[in-house]
């Protein structure tokens, strides 16, 4: 899949696209949706499906105060647009600057001009432009008189509609599972091990400290079954993982951390290596113990509980 961050990085010879676009934080089903109704439109057009996606979010431009927590890194939802069968992404930064185009203009120059639409897959509630103005009212006008077909897909879910707002509600309840169902994937924190205080290890649990993103949707604290992968060994098998999610309040800590131990394992080197954490089930709250003893007892009874959670997954 190619990457196009300016207009200058697409090519001159494009032939024409179907252009799905939107935030598409998380990836998740409903986003899928709008990307396969997209996928269907490139195959009968015979030209390239692009996924114009903006960043950071507009959120954090226009209200930095409301801008919600990220469900994915840019790189993952690249991977996920690829995933996807996307032919290109084209990521629109979004500043100051951007926020103070109209959407006409954003229809002309980007749409039309830069990326050749032939038709346009958008949710049925995007808006877009300045002081979002635009919407698909005004894509389904403006399409008419410049030759593109705009498809504008219904909210969709399972009971419940499928949005990065509710995968955020889940997540800080500590629902990772239920997260999981709208996400069609764990969800998942990523970055560079770091070092901690080495508690783990000497209670026989070593764990890999990874540092969430500032700005990042982590679950509610607590201890959660899930997996860790190495980022830097593409295909290497994901390794089960004991997680836990909170400031290590037994020890008056006051750093929340994201902390995995694989199981059964005390020999991986992980300092400075890229890896993921992924959620997959929650096995309790966080909790205060009174003793390094009855901490040990119950990371003990949370190994198993993981143990029987993967299992079942």
């Amino acid at each position: 899949m190619d990457v196009w961050r300016t207009s200058a990085d697409v090519p001159v010879d494009l032939p024409g696209s179907v252009v799905a676009v939107g935030v598409f934080d998380g990836v998740h089903r409903g986003h899928r949706v709008v990307l396969a109704r997209a996928g269907e439109h490139a195959r009968r057009l015979a030209v390239p499906l692009v996924v114009l996606t903006f960043d950071p979010h507009p959120l954090t431009v226009l209200r930095p105060d409301a801008a919600p927590p990220a469900l994915t890194t840019l790189e993952h939802r690249l991977a996920l647009f690829e995933q996807a069968a996307a032919d290109a992404a084209y990521v629109m930064r979004f500043d100051s600057s951007r926020s103070q185009q109209s959407a006409e203009d954003f229809v002309t120059d980007t749409l039309v001009r830069t990326l050749h639409a032939c038709a346009v897959v958008v949710g049925e509630d995007f808006r877009f432009g300045r002081r979002a103005a635009g919407d698909v009212t005004l894509l389904r006008r403006m399409g008419a008189d410049l030759g593109f077909a705009l498809d504008a897909i219904r909210p969709v879910g399972d009971g419940e509609r499928w949005s990065s707002s509710r995968v955020r509600e889940l997540l800080a309840g500590g629902d990772v599972a239920a997260a999981a169902q709208v996400l069609a994937r764990p969800h998942r924190v990523a970055g560079v091990v770091v070092e901690g205080d080495h508690r783990g290890r000497a209670l026989g649990y070593p764990t890999a400290n990874v540092p969430a993103p500032e700005g990042f949707a982590v679950p509610a604290d607590g201890v959660y079954a899930g997996w860790l992968r190495r980022l830097d060994r593409p295909g290497s098998p994901a390794m089960p993982a004991a997680i836990s999610v909170g400031s290590n309040p037994t020890f008056d800590g006051t750093q929340r951390r994201v902390e995995a131990y694989v199981l059964d394992r005390d020999d991986l080197e992980l300092y400075g290596v890229p890896v993921a954490v992924e959620f997959v089930a929650r096995v309790r709250a966080q909790e205060r113990f009174d003793s390094v003893d009855q901490l040990v007892e119950q990371i003990g009874r949370d190994v198993e509980d993981v143990r029987v959670a993967l299992a079942a997954d």
